[in-house]
């Protein structure tokens, strides 16, 4: 039986993750973080690792116990108060534990990374909006996605370490919190927006990325970049209309607010945060991600190379969350 290590396994999509490999009959280690939430990570299959990634020694000495011939790196920080936590979580930490995996288990099949589209930032920001393309030149403008820029770059620099990059757009489904704030506005009759130009969104399933990981574990192309997303571009109200419909029309304010409105909201959000020591969604990064018009991709590497066949449009994908919420009180 195969053996695989989820990184970020107590969190939305590496619990999502840690389910499908067992469904697919590995022998599944859980990476947790102490006192880390096991809500999603019941089954009593799943083998639990305590990892501590910033401690590299500790890495290399828990990861010998385990030795995976499968590395799926879930983890990361997507809210710091500080930039500098986002370079020592997500790339200081990826170098760490992909350093230890190449000392210690020699028999590595492959290194799965989940970075993100935000590597790539605001390119391809004139109408008509094209597909942003893994040839592209990276430029993010925040300190999210360059750290998860400088963790792909660490990698490209480990010669023969048998490592794949999955960077999908903005990821929704059941467990979710981000979105579901927007679902929960929603509910309480208040859609938000910003910016009066035109926008292209994308969006992935966590389902469908799943399935994506584990393609790129079978017959993934070492060093390369796949952009993912569910194959289709939408207009900045698509979610929100599809939110509405599942939640019974109710009647709603539609407040659509200029981007130096936006920008002063965040940037109260941010002074709040460094004050309380609680990063809120509204953050001088989230300014950034609602800035950028396009975040179109192309996803024909995945399809090509990994036969990635995304199963959710977003109607799909939404009804299903919303269910989820529902049922699990959270609306």
């Amino acid at each position: 039986m195969k053996k695989i290590l989820v990184t970020g396994a107590s969190g939305f999509i590496g619990s999502f993750i840690v389910e499908e490999a067992l469904r697919r009959g590995f022998e599944t280690w859980a990476a947790v973080r102490k006192g880390s939430s096991r809500r999603y990570l019941r089954d009593g299959r799943i083998r639990f690792v305590e990892l501590n990634l910033d401690d590299a020694g500790d890495l290399r000495g828990k990861l010998s116990a385990v030795m995976p011939d499968y590395v799926v790196h879930a983890a990361g920080a997507t809210k710091c108060l500080h930039a500098d936590d986002f370079f020592r979580v997500n790339t200081q930490g990826t170098v760490n534990l992909a350093s230890a995996v190449r000392d210690v288990c020699p028999g590595l099949e492959r290194f799965v990374f989940i970075s993100s589209l935000s590597v790539c930032g605001p390119v391809r920001e004139t109408a008509p909006y094209t597909e942003i393309t893994a040839a592209d030149t990276p430029r993010p403008d925040t300190a999210y996605g360059r750290s998860k820029l400088e963790a792909e770059r660490a990698l490209d620099g480990m010669p023969g370490f048998p490592f794949i990059v999955l960077r999908p757009t903005g990821v929704y489904g059941p467990r979710e919190r981000d979105y579901f704030m927007m679902a929960e506005s929603i509910k309480k009759h208040v859609d938000f927006a910003a910016g009066l130009r035109p926008q292209d969104l994308t969006f992935i399933y966590v389902k469908d990325l799943v399935e994506a990981v584990f393609l790129a574990l079978d017959h993934g192309n070492t060093g390369s970049r796949y952009h993912l997303s569910d194959g289709n571009v939408y207009p900045s109200r698509a979610f929100s209309d599809l939110i509405r419909r599942e939640l019974g029309n109710p009647w709603l304010l539609r407040v659509k607010a200029p981007l130096w409105l936006l920008r002063a909201i965040t940037a109260a959000g941010e002074a709040v945060g460094r004050l309380t020591g609680r990063m809120t969604a509204l953050n001088n990064d989230k300014y950034k991600i609602m800035r950028q018009r396009n975040w179109r991709c192309d996803i024909g590497p995945a399809v090509a190379e990994l036969g990635f066949r995304p199963r959710y449009g977003l109607a799909e994908g939404v009804r299903e969350a919303i269910e989820w919420y529902k049922e699990n009180k959270w609306l």
